[in-house]
């Protein structure tokens, strides 16, 4: 069964591009979120992100923890947040290699904004038949793609929640 290399998701928040884009790009907020991320430390401290900060998330996945050596690679304002994952370790990311490249998108339509999250596998030079085990082991039983389909999934719908202002029923 041949990789799939990318995978994504949309949904409409309603608000500006300009207030979930604030949010998004500041890599400490992402564990508000995230099904697996906790949030991060960024590299030089608290400030505005920029093309080239340098961030470790700390992640979880049941009893399982790691932390990721991640770079912010594209920045537009309230248009575009990129990060590449490029090293893994359990309590300090001490493995250095291509992992994953997440990329976020902030459309503007009319009822706010179009947020479009994609995660890309960079794992390109590992055969299909290790990445498929791993894959496996790692997510218990599915392929990567699957598993990070279902994370998008749920990052957005915690994103619009946490973002939207509580509607007024009375």
């Amino acid at each position: 069964m041949p990789r799939t290399f990318t995978v994504s998701d949309s949904i409409v928040v309603h608000v500006s591009p300009a207030d979930v884009y604030r949010h998004v790009s500041d890599p400490a907020r992402m564990g508000d979120w995230s099904p697996e991320n906790l949030g991060a430390t960024v590299h030089g401290g608290a400030g505005r992100t920029r093309v080239g900060t340098v961030f470790d998330g700390r992640n979880k996945r049941g009893a399982f923890r790691w932390t990721t050596r991640c770079t912010v690679t594209a920045l537009e304002q309230d248009r575009l947040f990129r990060f590449r994952v490029h090293a893994i370790g359990v309590r300090r990311p001490r493995v250095p290699g291509p992992i994953a490249t997440w990329e976020y998108r902030f459309e503007p339509v009319p009822e706010g904004t179009r947020v479009t999250e994609t995660w890309t596998d960079d794992r390109r030079s590992w055969p299909d038949f290790v990445a498929h085990a791993f894959d496996r082991v790692a997510t218990r039983g599915h392929t990567f793609a699957d598993f990070q389909r279902r994370n998008i999934a749920t990052t957005l719908r915690n994103l619009k929640n946490a973002m939207e202002p509580a509607s007024d029923m009375g």
